[in-house]
């Protein structure tokens, strides 16, 4: 039996994609981050004999490819999100990975990855894109919920994603969020769900006062309301950080005041499409999928 190593993140991706190699046939040797894995995989690994588990931190580069080795892994995947923050966190890099760091002309994610991604191939394992055998999770151009942005919301949806596109291309974030044609906030380390949290946080602190007239201005060209645009880097590299949206990305939406997601169609996973789309319809809000431009 074929085998395929998972590298596992946090969330739910590293668990469909566990599913998705196992309905293919393959045995899955899952590389589980301290810091970031949901221990429910080892209960996975229990009700399975073709799926083996081993924990290991962030910082364990050598111990990586030496597990990888010993299973016999010539081929693996990058599955769930790995917060940028910790590469300046506690954790100690073992010497592979300190080399790795010094050596990076920057620290971004695409840098990081990459370089991490190149050390693998030179072990004899293949980095393979992160969407194999999810094609289907990926979002599919058009309006997927009931409602669909009204004109002010895709006057917004316009410039969000010129502003999203030109950050991305510098790695620093993917994620905006958008108010009548204002950028209230801008993703970098925190990641998508804290970007619309701190947009949230920073809208309801803006009380107008309708007889101030600097209020009375605010009040008139500010709607009370956020639209969230995430896009994928230029020239996306699929083995890696690919943007990912589900239910808790519209339950952030729908806490913080939000009232529409737009993302890139072909180039964004969906997890649990079916539910995180009647979620978002049972708050009444909008998720689309732009085509490419």
């Amino acid at each position: 039996m074929s085998k395929l190593g998972l590298i596992a993140g946090n969330g739910r991706f590293p668990f469909l994609l566990l599913d998705a190699a196992r309905a293919h046939g393959l045995e899955v040797v899952v590389a589980a981050i301290k810091e970031e894995t949901d221990p429910e995989i080892d209960a996975r690994a229990a009700a399975d004999a073709n799926v083996t588990v081993h924990w290991l931190s962030l910082g364990e580069l050598s111990r990586l490819i030496e597990t990888f080795q010993s299973e016999d892994v010539t081929r693996a995947v990058m599955a769930g999100q790995v917060k940028h923050k910790q590469i300046f966190s506690s954790i100690r890099p073992d010497w592979r990975l300190a080399k790795l760091l010094l050596n990076l002309r920057t620290r971004n994610t695409d840098m990081l990855l990459g370089a991490i991604a190149k050390v693998l191939a030179d072990e004899g394992i293949e980095l393979i894109s992160s969407t194999a055998y999810l094609e289907p999770l990926l979002a599919k151009p058009g309006v997927l919920t009931g409602r669909s942005p009204d004109a002010e919301e895709q006057k917004d949806i316009v410039y969000g994603r010129t502003v999203a596109q030109a950050i991305a291309a510098y790695d620093l974030g993917q994620t905006v969020v958008i108010a009548a044609q204002a950028c209230v906030a801008v993703e970098a380390m925190e990641g998508t769900d804290a970007t619309i949290a701190r947009a949230g946080a920073l809208f309801r602190t803006l009380d107008f006062d309708p007889d101030a007239e600097s209020g009375a201005v605010a009040a008139s060209t500010l709607r009370r309301s956020l639209t969230v645009v995430k896009v994928a880097k230029p020239n996306q590299d699929m083995r890696f950080d690919v943007p990912t949206i589900g239910c808790t990305t519209i339950e952030s939406l729908h806490r913080a005041g939000g009232r529409v997601l737009a993302i890139e169609a072909g180039k964004t996973i969906v997890l649990d499409q079916e539910q995180t789309v009647a979620l978002a319809d049972r708050y009444g809000l909008t998720i689309v999928a732009l085509a490419p431009s």
